[in-house]
């Protein structure tokens, strides 16, 4: 007897994702390939991008054919824009779009489009077991987005409203950037992480700019950038960047709390898979959810989540 299943299909810059969850609301495969990138260089274009996603379908594609002759497909979501904001478009979410419309044609089943800041949200909501029914506070912290929204469950994932977020670099550029620097490989995030668990030195003083619930990042990297042509210590730049992040996050999280009271926060993206910030945050405030490492990054999973309440509505 098959088991009917949705499928979600997430193409950002990062990361080519495929997610299965059943009717009850349980995600069962979270398939997962980063898209290649050179050695000291800082992400990919994004027509390389755009390649990258079609040759890793290939290998998606086989892993599920292998395994899952038991599920019945009966609706698919795909990830078709960056955010919840009008025109926001980037080419890589072609490829998803394009690979969903396809299956759903030939399974003369219904398709679903989403913004790859609501699959985010969706899945870090569901790592976390928080199943909100008003309105909440979502930070969205990635390597593209660093945004904080005031959100509320719809139909069509999320109506949110940005409240504010960094007006220059995002928070996983800087970790990249400051790590490409440092001779490590793209993306650096999890290397960032292990570093600064290793660092015994004293991090150096600093100054965030944080402006009610606006935030300038660039500095990070000027001043992590300055440290390491100084030090030449790996360990101590990493625990400086991440600190210089959490406190930022920890500023704009306070400066919420004064305005909107207890209301109840989320955590998702890829940044806020470290456990260093996640730490610092959960000490500090109460009412915070974060997912675990595998819905932080980028998946398809707040994707398939979505899609299937879409379907059984």
């Amino acid at each position: 007897m098959t088991k009917k299943v949705i499928v979600g299909i997430d193409t950002s810059n990062y990361t080519t994702s495929c997610a299965i969850c059943d009717m009850d609301g349980v995600v069962i495969e979270n398939y997962k390939e980063l898209l290649p990138v050179k050695s000291g260089n800082n992400g990919l274009r994004q027509s390389d991008a755009v390649f990258a996603h079609v040759k890793n379908f290939q290998i998606i594609s086989s892993m599920i054919k292998e395994k899952h002759a038991e599920y019945e497909i009966v609706a698919i979501g795909y990830s078709a824009y960056p955010r919840d904001a009008k025109d926001s478009y980037m080419p890589c979410f072609l490829v998803g779009k394009a690979v969903a419309e396809m299956i759903a044609a030939l399974y003369c089943i219904p398709a679903y489009q989403f913004s790859h800041q609501s699959g985010h949200i969706m899945a870090a909501l569901y790592s976390a077991k928080f199943k909100p029914k008003e309105k909440f506070i979502a930070f969205h912290v990635s390597g593209g987005t660093t945004e904080i929204v005031l959100a509320e469950p719809s139909c069509d994932g999320f109506c949110v409203n940005i409240l504010g977020g960094s007006v220059d670099l995002h928070a996983g550029q800087a970790i990249d950037r400051i790590g490409v620097k440092m001779g490590l490989d793209f993306p650096c995030g999890k290397m960032i992480e292990k570093l600064a668990l290793e660092n015994i030195d004293k991090i150096p003083k600093f100054n965030v700019c944080v402006n009610r619930f606006q935030c300038n990042l660039s500095g990070v990297e000027n001043l992590a950038t300055s440290l390491y042509n100084k030090t030449e210590n790996k360990r101590l730049v990493s625990a400086f960047v991440l600190s210089f992040l959490e406190k930022t996050i920890e500023k704009l999280t306070s400066n919420l709390r004064k305005e909107y009271g207890n209301i109840k926060i989320v955590y998702a993206g890829g940044v806020m898979s470290n456990k260093i910030i996640q730490e610092q945050l959960s000490r500090a405030f109460g009412d915070v959810y974060f997912a675990e490492p595998s819905f932080s990054t980028d998946n398809a999973c707040g994707v398939a989540l979505l899609a299937r309440e879409r379907y059984l509505k």
